[in-house]
């Protein structure tokens, strides 16, 4: 019988995070937010993984990233996390006291439409959420400060996979939407994709993702691994990215 394809990740949108055990503070001077971010971008080389936004807050972080070679998220992120904890602990003369982080990372499949749209103006707004920052963009460890400096002093952010609308930085300072920010948590919270009804009911069936906490679920390594992937999109950097119409009318619609 012939060996059936397994579609690797390459294409996928996911959005990831991870949080300090208990609640500790990871970063409490600039020299800490700086460390991470040397470390972040040390892993977009050493594992092809597209970043597309990302925000590092006092406890958490929130990455948006597009794996481009089959199978390298999970590499990725375990390096990530291990490394930026080793180096932490280190740093902090707390070496051999226990984990850093709470648990696996969280990963959530998203459409590439208005909800990754969503998903970024979420992820970038969250300084201004928790009033560390009059305006997203002067937050200094997130792509929104990055990108609006074209500063190379940070990770390598990749193209999006459709067109940012412009006034980006005005539509992350308007008042974020609850019903956006709660979905977004909801499918964060549960593992659930963010996208269209159609697309999270296909994406679920061919994950296998149940309605339990991500850390009981597969990693994207082992959904790959089976074969649980839908197949994959283009994310060749020559690819025009896509234009949706409208767009600014609907980005905090439910």
């Amino acid at each position: 019988m012939p060996r059936r394809h397994l579609p690797g990740l390459t294409g996928l949108v996911f959005h990831v995070m991870n949080r300090a055990i208990e609640g500790v503070t990871l970063f409490e001077h600039p020299s800490a937010y700086d460390a991470f971010t040397r470390v972040l971008a040390e892993a977009g080389r050493r594992h092809t993984t597209g970043l597309l936004a990302y925000c590092v807050m006092p406890n958490h972080w929130h990455l948006v990233v597009q794996p481009t070679v089959d199978r390298v998220l999970s590499e990725y992120m375990r390096w990530l996390t291990t490394t930026h904890a080793q180096r932490w602990r280190q740093a902090s003369c707390t070496r051999g006291r226990g984990a850093v982080y709470q648990g696996r990372f969280r990963w959530v499949p998203v459409e590439q439409d208005l909800h990754f749209l969503r998903l970024c103006l979420y992820v970038e707004r969250n300084p201004v959420r928790a009033k560390l920052t009059t305006r997203a963009e002067r937050w200094r460890w997130s792509s929104a400060w990055q990108r609006e400096r074209n500063s190379c002093n940070g990770p390598t952010l990749t193209e999006w996979p459709v067109v940012r609308p412009a006034g980006w930085n005005e539509l992350l300072n308007e008042g974020s939407s609850p019903a956006a920010t709660d979905a977004i948590r909801e499918c964060v919270s549960r593992g659930r994709p963010f996208g269209s009804p159609d697309w999270c009911a296909r994406t679920s069936a061919l994950y296998r993702i149940s309605e339990e906490p991500p850390g009981r679920r597969p990693g994207p390594a082992t959904a790959a691994r089976h074969g649980w992937l839908p197949a994959p999109t283009s994310c060749d950097p020559t690819t025009t990215p896509r234009k949706l119409p409208s767009v600014q009318n609907r980005l905090d619609g439910e």
